[in-house]
């Protein structure tokens, strides 16, 4: 990818105008399956869209998805792969319970699921990555092996997506989310987020354009989206595919 557009506010606006009426058929579609999937999503309806948006702008060939739990991350990348007409997504978990969940008319033919710890399964990663989403291990020794073992390997400008960042203004310290904001730091890299915690103006912002385009009415209750999203820094790629540094596994999420 020689460029890409920023992600920000105006780039995010732009997309929400862009596949309104897409959007708007795959929230009602992800409504009806949590009234029919006995499961606690936990990705918020903003966070989901953006994903949605920011993939359909990519129409990535791969898509990597480090935790999926009951696979409500999982149905709205899905959806956004149909509706490109293209792209596959390799899902990995050390639970399986997303297969069990995830309905068949998106599964088929576009999506891949690996049981187990990612560190200790990375031949089953694509031979490459056009956009990353993780929502796993929520500390500092997972985010250390991925910034400096996965992100590194991604192509200059690959979407990057991390989840549980910004529950407050600031992540809290000896968390994935303070390694991650000081790789991006010392990367010189900018993220976005639309977390009413640190950007507050961002996520009214949206709340509002949502309302303008008639897609206010909630998927499901909330409004913490503690992502962020940025795009892999233009640095030299390594030589190395990233290797199995830690045999343990990724301690157990108790939520999607």
């Amino acid at each position: 990818m020689p460029t890409a557009p920023a992600i920000d506010l105006d780039h995010i606006s732009d997309l929400y105008r862009t596949h309104r009426d897409d959007l708007a058929r795959v929230r009602d579609q992800q409504r009806d399956h949590l009234t029919e999937a006995t499961i606690t999503p936990q990705l918020d309806d903003i966070e989901a869209e953006i994903t949605y948006l920011l993939l359909r702008q990519t129409t990535p060939d791969h898509v990597v998805e480090i935790g999926t739990y009951y696979g409500w991350s999982t149905t709205w990348i899905l959806s956004a792969l149909r509706d490109n007409g293209t792209g596959h997504l390799h899902s990995f978990d050390i639970v399986d319970h997303a297969p069990r969940h995830v309905p068949d008319h998106l599964a088929n033919g576009r999506w891949t699921f690996t049981k187990g710890d990612v560190r200790t399964r990375t031949d089953h990663l694509p031979p490459h990555i056009d956009y990353l989403f993780i929502d796993a291990a929520h500390n500092g020794r997972f985010a250390r092996w991925y910034t400096d073992h996965l992100l590194p390997t991604l192509a200059p400008h690959t979407p990057v997506s991390v989840h549980d960042v910004f529950h407050q203004r600031h992540a809290l310290p000896f968390t994935e989310g303070a390694v991650v904001l000081k790789w991006l730091t010392n990367n010189t890299t900018p993220f976005f987020t639309a977390s009413a915690a640190r950007a507050p103006h961002t996520h009214q912002a949206i709340q509002d354009l949502k309302k303008e385009l008639g897609l206010h009415t909630p998927v499901r209750t909330g409004h913490r989206n503690p992502m962020i999203y940025f795009r892999r820094p233009a640095q030299p790629r390594p030589t190395t595919p990233p290797h199995d540094d830690h045999t343990t596994q990724q301690p157990h999420r108790t939520r999607p």
